[in-house]
């Protein structure tokens, strides 16, 4: 009786055994079919996002030939509604980068902080509830030398922070850089993102498209006649403000200062288009930014992200 017990406890002790690894192994297997899955849906979302970005340049193509100035009530402007794919939908849309305000721009031809656009970044960042300091923290990430300006940050700050990190004392390819800047705070960084931009310097801002606050950021006095309401009423069918209106709105001296240094535009060269798309449950977003040369016909995109801005 005792060895039929000791062969029984056995038995089970193997049937136990031999059931945990027939679970694991089938969990494995499930884990890894999902794996596969969704590898598989993000590989057909990717390319369904590349064909939209294909498209979104078609659209900037036509609009070129058809267009004197690039405003929000033209077709590139109005969002793709969601379509359906197989096994999922894709949406997206195209947003003007040069209705923000260029990072870039803080600095002039000789990399060192350009005092007119440092103003106008202040201005800009008050009115959306930032710091002012910003501005010239930012202007010192940029610039070439290593002398820091009024409120400003050089490698004697970076050096102190913990890891401890130097300038780049280049120009950015990212408005994400910000968050290097020393006290940047996630909050205070959201903020400041849907107003800013990283193109090459001297990208002017389009009058047509740019945000409310962008716009009153270049007026001294500090814009109060720029609001979304006004702006949204007036572009409905074209340009506002264009260059012409300009004067009424800042001044005289000012609208001419800003239109002779090309600083403001009627027409832009480079958009971001936002797709997203979903395959089952699996979910991504690209962002492609696209250059659109006025003096070559041929239209590229210069840089893509997935995930996040």
């Amino acid at each position: 009786m005792r060895q039929r017990g000791v062969a029984l406890i056995t038995a089970i002790v193997v049937v136990a055994i031999a059931t945990v690894l027939a679970v694991r192994i089938g969990t494995r297997a499930a884990m890894d079919l999902r794996r596969t899955a969704g590898l598989v849906a993000l590989d057909q979302g990717w390319h369904v996002a590349l064909g939209a970005e294909a498209w979104a340049i078609e659209v900037l193509g036509e609009d070129q030939k058809d267009s004197e100035s690039d405003h929000l009530g033209e077709a590139w402007a109005q969002p793709l509604p969601p379509l359906p794919v197989d096994g999922g939908e894709v949406r997206g849309a195209l947003e003007d980068m040069q209705g923000r305000f260029n990072l870039n721009n803080l600095v002039n031809d000789q990399r060192e902080p350009d005092v007119a656009n440092v103003e106008r970044f202040q201005r800009l960042l008050m009115l959306v509830g930032a710091q002012a300091r910003w501005a010239s923290v930012m202007a010192d990430w940029i610039d070439e030398n290593s002398m820091p300006e009024m409120d400003g940050a050089e490698d004697g700050t970076y050096l102190s922070q913990n890891p401890p990190y130097r300038t780049a004392n280049g120009l950015v390819a990212t408005t994400t850089e910000m968050m290097a800047l020393p006290g940047m705070t996630r909050d205070e960084f959201e903020r400041i993102r849907p107003y800013v931009a990283a193109l090459p310097p001297g990208t002017p801002i389009n009058l047509c498209t740019a945000k409310a606050p962008v716009l009153a950021a270049l007026a001294e006095t500090g814009g109060a006649e720029f609001n979304e309401e006004l702006l949204a009423t007036n572009r409905k069918e074209g340009c506002y403000p264009t260059k012409e209106f300009l004067p009424s709105m800042v001044g005289d001296t000012l609208a001419q200062e800003l239109i002779n240094s090309k600083s403001v535009a009627e027409t832009t060269n480079w958009f971001r288009a936002v797709t997203a798309v979903r395959i089952g449950t699996s979910e991504f977003t690209l962002y492609s930014l696209i250059n659109r040369n006025e003096s070559d016909t041929a239209i590229r995109t210069v840089l893509r992200s997935t995930g996040t801005e």
